[in-house]
């Protein structure tokens, strides 16, 4: 009978993902021997030091809904030339070995970046935004400060508050959470109230 109950729990996963700034390339519509075409495209990833920077190209099958919906919206600009940058989330990264068919290189090995192109958080062309996410509706309080390195005693004042309000439980965390975390117990701590 626990076989049973154990079958019909929703399969969970580990998500890798990779988020960076990047500008836009290559946008195509991949047409396949079997199966629909999808969206494709490239995405040059800034990173280092902003007075040096450096780039790391990305090959992404477009995978999210509205992530593909911008990409055809702003694929005219890419084609244009323009210079479209972008906020990504990118998951499912694996690395695709290949030879070099022609050109200087020609024989030798080399290896791309693929992955899917999962969220697009805002767009830039020529330096102007053109599209932002709109904020999400969800009720959040501000994450409390965690000290840093040792822990100040509790006042006269915050003990009456705690016995003043005897409702919100305080709970703290082994480790310093991340903003993640924070804005997680944070919001849990709102929805006991």
């Amino acid at each position: 009978m626990a076989h049973a109950n154990h079958s019909q729990e929703a399969p969970t996963y580990f998500n890798l993902h990779t988020v960076g700034i990047g500008y836009l390339n290559r946008v195509r519509e991949v047409q396949v021997r079997r199966g629909q075409p999808f969206m494709a495209c490239d995405i040059a990833a800034l990173h280092g030091a902003t007075d040096a920077v450096e780039y790391t190209r990305f090959d992404c099958k477009v995978a999210g809904g509205e992530a593909e919906r911008l990409i055809r919206l702003y694929m005219d600009a890419v084609n244009a030339e323009k210079k479209v940058m972008l906020s990504f989330r990118i998951g499912d990264l694996w690395i695709n070995p290949f030879l070099y068919e022609k050109g200087d290189k020609q024989g030798q090995p080399g290896a791309s970046l693929k992955g899917r192109l999962l969220f697009i958080d805002w767009i830039k062309i020529d330096g102007t935004f053109e599209y932002k996410v709109p904020a999400r509706q969800e009720a959040t309080a501000p994450a409390e400060q965690v000290p840093t390195s040792e822990s100040s005693p509790p006042s006269a004042d915050a003990e009456a508050e705690e016995i003043d309000n005897p409702t919100e439980a305080r709970v703290e965390p082994d480790s310093p959470p991340t903003p993640r975390t924070a804005r997680r117990d944070a919001t849990r701590t709102v929805q006991s109230i």
